[in-house]
Parts: C-alpha cells; structure tokens; sequence
C-alpha cells in the first residue's frame, strides 16, 4: 500500500565540512520539540503511527500479557547506610519504584520515598539518594518526563518531612556528605541560556551546599573554566578523612582522580593524567587500593601512598578474564569478573591471596555490589535471561550467601535455553552472541528472531531478566544479543576496536551475527528483527542503510543518527572519544561514511523500520530521529512502512513510567509480528505457559 506521510517541509541548508558540501534540508526539526511547527510535526507524525496499531490484535494481546509478566514485586540492592538499610522496590505495577527504609535487610520496612504520589502522571522518578552519615537525613534526587536534569532535596528520615532546601541545574551527579552531616558535594551547571533540553551543558562546577541555606550561598570547591567539557565526581575517604574527586572529560574510560583534606582547600593529583580508568576501593589512612585498567586493560588492583603517587603496588595482577567492579569489605577485595560476558565473584585479601569465591546461583550477572568497609556484610543482585532480578546477602564470617527475597514471575522458564554462540567478522574477529530460544527449536529457517545489541561506551550486555522479552519469547520468537567490538565485554582493547575510525567494526560484527542466526538455522531475512537504543540506534540504523536486505523489521530507539552535528546538543561533545567529531578533518570522513542520516539513497527498498523516542530526551535529542524519519520517508522505495512515535513527556528512558513503558513494547513486538509475517503466535504462548 502507498503510504501518505506527513508532509516535511525542506530548506537549502548546506554545510560545509573541509571542503565538502553536505545538504542539511531538514535542519528545522532541530528546533525544540514544543516549537509550534516541530509540534505540529509530531502530532502529525504520531496520528499515523497510531493509525498503524489502531485495532491490532497483536497489540492488545501483548499489552494484556505483558501487564501480566511485569506484575511481580521487584527489588533493588539493599544497601546498609547511617544504621539503617534502604532498597527500591516495585509491588509490580507501580509507575515507579518506591524507596523503602528498613532496620535489617529482611523487614517489609516501611515507605520512605514514593515518587508515584509526586504526579498524577507518574513521570517524576527517584534518579538516585545519599543518606547522611547520622542516619539523620537522606538527600534525594528527583527527575521529570525522563530528563537528565535532576532536582536534589531533602527529607527527615524519621519524620518523613522534606527540608526546605532545594539544588536545582545539577546533571550526573551524587550527593557526597560531609562527615559532620552539616551539607553535601555536588556538581552544578549554569543555568542554561536557551533551552534546557538542546543547549550544551559546560563549565559544570563543583560546590558545597551546607543544610538550612540558599542554594545561591553555596560555596565553590573546584572548577575548571579552561575546560568546559571536564565533569566531577566527588566521594569521602573510608575513614571520612579525605574528599576525593573523579574528573572525567568524556565517556571514555580514562579519569584522573584527585583529593584533598575534608576541610581543606589544596587539591592534589593522585592520577594526574587521562590515561587509565582508576577506581577507588577503599583505604587504609594514606594507603589507598586503586583498580585500573593499566596494562593490556583487563584490570588489576594496586595500592598507592599519598606522598608518593607515582609508586604503584600491584597487590592483585591482571588475569585472562575482565576485572568488572571491585569493592573492599574489612581487610578483603570482593572483585567481580567478567568471563565471556557471564559473571564470577572472587574474594582475595589485602595481601593478595585468594580467598575462595562467592557462590553465585548459575551462569548470569551480578550488579549493585554494595558494602560498607566496616561491616561484615555485603549485598547484591543476581539475574539472567530468564530468571528475575534478585538481592543476596554475602555474609563475611560465614562465606555464605542468602537470598533475600523469593522472586516469582508468571513464566515457566524450564521451556527455555540460553545459549552462546560466536559468529565471525568480517576480518576474522570471533563476536559472541547469547540466543535464547524455547527447548527444542526447530532450525528450519523459519523463526521469527530478535537480535539487539549496542557495541560502544565499553559497556558490556551480560544476561539481564526483561519481562517484555519473555512476551517476544511466548510469541514463538527468539532472542539473540550480542556482544559486539566498542562494548566492554573483553577489555579496553575490545573496547578500542570499535571506536573512531574503527567503528565499521562494530556494525560488522552485528551483521556478522545477523548471518549466522540466518546460517545455522535459526530464521532467514524477512524473519529476522533488529533493535538498538541511543547508541544502540546507530548500530540499527547504520547496518540498516548498509544490509537493507539482511533484515526484516527495525527498532531505532533514542538513536544517535545525525553524525555530523551530535556533538552540538547537551551532553554530546563528551562522546567524542568513541565516535569523534565532523569538526576534526581527520574524523569527518569516518563519521561522514557511516552517519545514517547521511547515507540513505532514494529508491531504495528498506526494511519495516519503527523509530521510537521521547520528546524530553535531553541525552540524545529527539531531533536525531525526527530527521531521520522524515529523510527515511522521502526516500523509501517500496511499501514497508518509516514510521515515528514520539512519547509525550518522556526522555532517554530512565523514569519512564511502567504503563509507558509497556505500552510501547507491545506496540514494537506487535510492528514485529506483523512486519515478518507472523500472523498468530497465541498457540505457542498457551503451550509455553503449560
């Protein structure tokens, strides 16, 4: 059928980049999003969007189930601060989780913080909290329609009243206590000038803000107004003696780490240069043990004086396997590594000897290991695939472990299998793919299959529980992620291989995957779906435009798809170390090359592609895919559908609301469904659910 688009209206902008001209016709849709034109736009595009999924039954049955898998209570990390423990929790429906406050990790606690009574909407979200080293107080950090823009307050831990004090234009950062519990560190932005969901976000400073005062008096502690891009992470000393900062200057994994005396006003360089990733572990007075990546970047842990920085002590050397996270409990290392991209925990003491392991439940991933260095205890999560988000309790004197909460979902996972495959690149690099199907897939080519990945920012997908995928998997699909070069799985070299110029690696390596699900079996082309987010998106995007025959059906979610101009939106100059930047002629061919925006060509056949983002992301701007939506229906030589659907009041993801948030998965697995071909999946699900 022949699809009638809204109309977009095209300008002659022309850029030029060293000498080459590049047409930038749609360059209006960069206009804030509740520009009246732009807005009109989307309403526009929404309406047909909507047309598409209007009486879908696909839609409403995995709306309905969906809303059946997601009711379950989840639970975050325990974590043990000021006497007392806190832990998020969801009842299983809620918009948003609910921060509890117990006595002992096992209580049902009672309602600290409930975002969910904040607006009727349930758009304002719990971005992070610090407990006051009394136990006295608790900071909180609220943010509205998924903006990264965050609003720390104040509230009684006993009376459950909120301080008048409030710290507003504060992005990416924790509230470090001061020991007396007298006001917090923080990081703060200037006002922006325009909007303050487009304008660049620079010259953050850091500063002290003491309880009971205006935010206006709050007192300078450090900034760097020579460098714009530099952001700062401040946090206290095991022994409360020293505040230390993290300066960062990108995404990269490169830091420099400073301190000083808690109320002194000399800042010295522990890591005075970007050329390692340095974590804290802890201390022992002007003892401190570091995790770096120094080396081949696997990680290792060292130790270090004060009065001597630049004399490292390997205490723990670099294994064959990624060192992930590491904390400190009394006089031991709890390290956790990674081994193709599942999880091991290890304890080794100070002194550099194995202690054995903590025992994990199977073959999947830990995230939120949290401590505190005094005490003998230490909490964390465990999940996979296929099996809920769960909080254990890792006891020091006895080596055991305890779960903490009996997690109980809807799904019978025993129909299940994960697998790892690895398929092999274009230049010969083995790439490791998870694929999670039902037991006893048929390989015949005829399965409608998922595959996601991300490939950037070394971070690393290991196996994590999605009650939306479990929909996918009922609906007879199957699921493959897969574990690309730019991510985190193997190292900084891994890392490395897919940045900058070396980016075409990673989209390589997706399409290698892509035909090895085709090759061994598992579907074919017009079965096959794509999906990535924000960096995510340029992966789908971009693979898109170069193998429009590979796939089936696209999801670009919160894409980055304008390479040429991202750097000039919010947060999106810190990027630079993985993409780089239209600006630098050395890197403006490379962007130019693979920019989805860029290299689309008209008449040619794409596949079914659903660009889904939100009208308040302030990470990635909106404008990215309002640009290419429109550049992607003009050009579309064939009738699979280019659709956009915008969502009202939500950001890059983090906050949106359950409802939202189901809502649109069922309307993405449904444009699935339909866009492969598969017409009825019911009898797979009844048979999947016994």
């Amino acid at each position: 059928m022949t699809r009638n688009y809204p109309r977009t209206r095209k300008d002659d902008q022309v850029d030029d980049f060293h000498g080459t001209p590049v047409h930038d016709p749609y360059r209006w849709l960069e206009q804030p999003a509740n520009t009246p034109e732009v807005r009109a736009w989307i309403e526009a595009q929404n309406e047909i969007t909507r047309d598409y999924f209007e009486g879908d039954m696909a839609t409403g049955r995995i709306r309905t189930r969906l809303r059946e898998l997601w009711d379950f209570p989840k639970f975050s990390v325990p974590n043990r601060r000021g006497g007392r423990y806190f832990q998020m929790r969801n009842s299983g429906l809620q918009n948003q989780n609910v921060l509890y406050v117990m006595e002992d990790p096992r209580d049902e606690g009672r309602v600290l913080l409930d975002p969910n009574t904040f607006s009727d909407a349930g758009r304002i979200a719990i971005n992070m909290w610090s407990v006051r080293p009394d136990g006295k107080t608790i900071a909180y950090a609220t943010s509205e329609g998924g903006s990264d823009w965050i609003t720390w307050r104040f509230r009684d831990i006993v009376t459950g009243e909120d301080l008048p004090d409030r710290l507003e234009w504060v992005k990416f950062s924790y509230a470090t206590w001061h020991p007396d519990s007298s006001g917090v560190f923080y990081q703060r932005f200037p006002e922006p000038s325009g909007d303050r969901l487009t304008t660049t976000n620079e010259a953050p400073r850091v500063v002290f803000h003491r309880l009971g005062t205006e935010q206006d008096q709050d007192e300078l502690v450090y900034e760097r107004p020579e460098e714009p891009e530099w952001m700062f992470h401040t946090f206290r000393s095991d022994d409360d003696r020293y505040l230390l900062m993290y300066i960062s200057r990108s995404t990269e994994p490169r830091n420099l780490l400073y301190f000083r005396e808690m109320d002194g006003s000399e800042w010295r360089p522990i890591v005075s240069e970007f050329a390692n990733e340095v974590l804290v572990l802890g201390n022992d007075s002007d003892t401190f043990y570091l995790q770096t990546d120094e080396g081949e970047g696997r990680g290792k842990v060292v130790s270090v004086r004060l009065d001597r920085p630049e004399e490292w002590q390997e205490i723990v050397p670099e294994s064959e396997h990624l060192l992930h996270a590491g904390t400190m409990l009394q006089d031991e290392f709890l390290l956790l590594y990674q081994e193709h991209a599942t999880h091991r925990l290890r304890r080794i003491g100070t002194d550099g000897q194995e202690r054995g392991e903590v025992q994990l439940p199977g073959l999947g991933s830990v995230a939120g290991l949290d401590c505190e260095r005094e005490h003998d205890e230490a909490f964390f999560t465990y999940t996979s695939f296929i099996e809920p988000t769960t909080p254990y309790r890792f006891d020091l004197r006895t080596g055991e472990t305890e779960r903490l909460t009996e997690v109980v979902v809807d799904f019978d996972a025993s129909r299940y299998e994960v697998q790892q495959e690895f398929a092999t690149s274009k230049d010969g690099t083995r790439v490791p793919y998870f694929r999670i199907a039902r037991k006893g897939l048929e390989l015949n080519g005829g399965n409608p299959a998922l595959l996601y990945g991300y490939g950037g920012f070394n971070i690393s997908l290991t196996p994590s529980f999605s009650p939306s995928r479990l929909a996918w998997l009922e609906e007879g699909g199957v699921l493959a992620v897969a574990n690309l070069r730019g991510g985190g799985e193997y190292g900084r070299d891994w890392h490395e291989a897919g940045t900058l110029e070396r980016k075409q690696n990673v989209f390589d390596d997706f399409i290698a995957c892509a035909e090895h699900l085709i090759e061994t079996g598992v579907t074919r082309s017009n079965k096959l779906a794509i999906q990535g987010g924000s960096n995510g998106g340029l992966l789908v995007g971009a693979c898109m435009i170069q193998r429009p025959d590979l796939f089936g059906a696209v999801n670009a979610q919160v894409g980055v798809l304008d390479m040429l101009r991202y750097h000039l939106f919010t947060v999106g100059s810190r990027w630079a170390s993985d993409f780089g930047r239209a600006d630098n002629p050395e890197h403006f061919p490379f962007l130019h090359a693979y920019s989805p925006l860029h290299n689309v060509e008209d008449g040619t056949c794409y596949p079914s592609l659903l660009i889904t983002t939100g009208d308040h992301d302030d990470r990635v701007v909106p404008a990215h895919s309002f640009k290419f939506a429109a550049r992607m229906q003009e050009a579309q030589g064939c009738d699979d559908p280019i659709l956009l659907r915008v969502e009202t009041r939500a950001g890059h993801g983090m906050g949106k609301p359950t409802e939202a948030i189901i809502e649109e998965h069922a309307q993405i697995y449904s444009f699935f469904l339909r866009e492969l071909g598969v017409a009825h999946a019911g009898p797979e699900r009844a048979a999947t659910r016994g």
